[in-house]
């Protein structure tokens, strides 16, 4: 049974754009292929909470060949979309400086699968912050109300 959702997901609105791709990418490092997250839709420093959300499309580099036929988001993929969502809490509403890396990813379930032409909505709760040491972040991802992940990301900084 998947456990509590961090974020009541039915109250998210992804039409409410916090934070947009150019945005977003003004602050991640990542580039081409793997700039992951699309929009920043829930940001709540008190409470540790935030949200966010990837389309997956028909020209995504990963469709061609991750099943041909029938495409599923590679689950490494989710993984790190969820790792730039924290990465991307971290740097803002934390303020670090400095590169954050994986470190570790704990106790992963993949629920689902994500296909061309779906959303994944992602949020999170951050569980720990220690800079210039280490995070952790606890994502679950949602497609269509239904979580089809969650994992623990954990950064450190390098």
């Amino acid at each position: 049974m998947p456990p509590t959702p961090y974020l009541d997901i039915d109250t998210l609105d992804c039409n409410n754009v916090l934070v947009d791709k150019k945005g977003i990418y003004e602050v991640l490092p990542h580039r081409h292929e793997f700039e992951r997250l699309d929009a920043i839709i829930h940001l709540d420093v008190e409470r540790g909470l935030m949200a966010g959300y990837y389309d997956a499309t028909e020209n995504d580099f990963w469709v061609r060949g991750h099943i041909p036929g029938r495409p599923i988001l590679p689950g490494v993929l989710m993984i790190e979309t969820a790792a730039q969502l924290v990465s991307y809490y971290i740097w803002t509403a934390e303020k670090v400086d400095g590169f954050l890396g994986f470190a570790a990813v704990d106790d992963v379930k993949f629920r689902g699968t994500i296909e061309p032409g779906q959303r994944l909505v992602l949020v999170g709760k951050m569980l720990e912050s220690r800079p210039p040491r280490r995070c952790k972040g606890g994502i679950q991802g949602f497609v269509d109300g239904k979580m089809c992940f969650e994992s623990v990301i954990t950064g450190m900084w390098i």
